[in-house]
């Protein structure tokens, strides 16, 4: 007979140099989503983007590199944090039962001193900034700390996702120009659509899982029109990126450092198949790559 189950992608897999870890090391590294490194890309670009088109983006490679390793330690934090809070509900949903805390292999205690250790690393680098930039950082922790209750209170988790996952943009550009204006404004509205598109994706996978389980998600919420509605997020992004743009260099050739960008979004929605357990995987993971075209392009708007 024919397996009909659906293909599901564990949320923690340990291959490669993670298999080679002793085992608890392994364990951490897996509970903090060392072996997901699409993560911490997805919550460095936004702070990336806003030192490079602030201004001195070429210049500011070591304030580059603070945020890049600022992101690692949060965004493992951050996992730590979720799936102590979700833990019993993660037993439930096939993709995410094999997590650390989830299956045991991790207990709370341990949980903890991990999460502690990397909020200390974040410490170091939160030291790295100016004190405005301080201020906007420090905000961010009641957002990430209030996110993995989202689930069971609202159908759009994403949205407040996407307030998390931008922070880094307003940090950065409150260090780079020691304030924030219309122009770094607009720049976190965008990148705020863009992750409620591609986290709605990502969401995809769990459609079956979190109706069982009773977890609400803007994949759930959008029901059959998933495709539609983060085309609607990604041309918001666009949309108000341009604003951010044109507010920095008025030309229209600035904007077309953005087609890139546009072009990459639109291949993302076009070619997405929703029912396809690893195509929203793949397609999510691309964001990585889109960040990249969105970092080009505020390099050369920014410095020119």
């Amino acid at each position: 007979m024919t397996d009909l189950t659906p293909f599901v992608v564990p949320d923690s897999e340990a291959h490669g140099l993670m298999a080679r870890l002793p085992r608890r090391a392994r364990d951490l590294a897996l509970l903090a989503r060392f072996d997901r490194p699409i993560g911490w890309w997805l919550l460095f670009w936004p702070g990336a983007w806003a030192i490079a088109l602030a201004g001195n983006g070429l210049e500011r490679w070591d304030m580059i590199l603070w945020f890049l390793v600022g992101s690692i330690a949060m965004r493992g934090a951050g996992c730590v944090w979720n799936d102590m809070v979700d833990r019993d509900l993660d037993r439930q949903v096939a993709r995410t039962a094999v997590r650390p805390l989830a299956s045991g292999s991790v207990s709370m205690t341990l949980a903890g001193a991990w999460l502690g250790l990397l909020c200390l690393i974040g410490l170091v680098v939160l030291l790295q900034l100016r004190v405005e930039a301080q201020v906007v950082a420090l905000s961010s922790l009641v957002l990430v700390a209030a996110y993995p209750f989202m689930k069971r209170i609202t159908w759009w988790p994403q949205a407040w996702l996407g307030l998390v996952f931008s922070w880094a943009a307003p940090t950065g550009w409150v260090q780079m120009t020691g304030g924030i204006d219309a122009a770094g404004l607009l720049l976190y509205a965008g990148v705020i659509c863009w992750v409620i598109g591609y986290d709605s994706i990502y969401a995809l996978q769990d459609r079956e899982d979190d109706a069982l389980v009773g977890i609400k998600s803007s994949a759930r919420a959008m029901g059959a029109h998933v495709r539609a509605g983060v085309t609607g997020f990604y041309a918001a992004a666009l949309l108000l990126w341009g604003g951010a743009v044109w507010l920095i260099r008025p030309t229209p050739l600035a904007l077309a450092a953005l087609l890139p960008m546009a072009a990459h979004l639109c291949w993302q929605v076009g070619t997405l198949k929703e029912a396809d357990g690893m195509d929203p995987l793949v397609k999510f993971r691309s964001n990585r790559f889109a960040g990249l075209l969105m970092f080009a392009a505020c390099v050369v708007v920014g410095a020119s």
